[in-house]
């Protein structure tokens, strides 16, 4: 009766074999490093940041009205731009395209030392590891998702009032990257190993 039993008990240690490989299989998943990277900022999205710019008006919004929305010099993700800075921007002929330019614009390079500006930037991305857990491990290769959004905004003031906004960005950021290393852990073994020092 043992020995009739034995097919059996192979049988079943090789579901229960099979079963463990693929619950450690299954966890090694989830093992994969995941990281983020953002600029600190009032907006959590590309759309939230584009609402918030589109509400200021030009010639009405005031720089105490700006601070109230966090777009001042305390915020990391604003950089103060002074009347040179400005010009940099727009090295075109401006006083030939004088007619075809924003007013605000014409107003803020005409103002000359009275003109200044806030340049904003915003990016949030998010990195996470994707693909065979092994393979990764070992650096044969590896496979990356991408995801995340970008927004940058312009605004020009004379003295205590917004004159000229500008923005744009990518509401969606989707890419996948692959890093493959055909020698795994040994791809930069040659780099790590050092000759000797020659002494003279």
């Amino acid at each position: 009766m043992s020995a009739a039993l034995r097919p059996q008990g192979r049988r079943r240690s090789r579901r229960i074999g099979a079963l463990a490989a693929a619950l450690m299989l299954s966890g090694c998943a989830q093992l994969l490093p995941k990281s983020a990277s953002e600029i600190a900022s009032p907006w959590k999205s590309f759309e939230e940041a584009k609402a918030a710019i589109e509400r200021i008006e030009p010639g009405h919004t005031t720089l105490a009205e700006l601070r109230l929305q966090g777009i001042d010099a305390t915020n990391p993700n604003v950089q103060l731009l002074n009347y040179s800075d400005i010009v940099l921007r727009f090295p075109m002929n401006w006083v030939g395209a004088r007619d075809a330019m924003d007013a605000g614009l014409r107003q803020c390079l005409e103002a000359g030392k009275a003109c200044s500006g806030f340049a904003i930037t915003v990016r949030e991305e998010r990195r996470e590891r994707v693909g065979n857990f092994w393979l990764d491990a070992l650096r044969f290769k590896r496979e990356t998702d991408i995801t995340g959004w970008s927004f940058n905004a312009l605004l020009l003031t004379i003295d205590d009032r917004v004159v000229y906004t500008l923005y744009g960005g990518q509401p969606m950021l989707r890419a996948h990257e692959i890093a493959r290393n055909p020698l795994g852990p040994l791809q930069n073994w040659g780099d790590s190993v050092k000759p000797p020092d020659i002494i003279p």
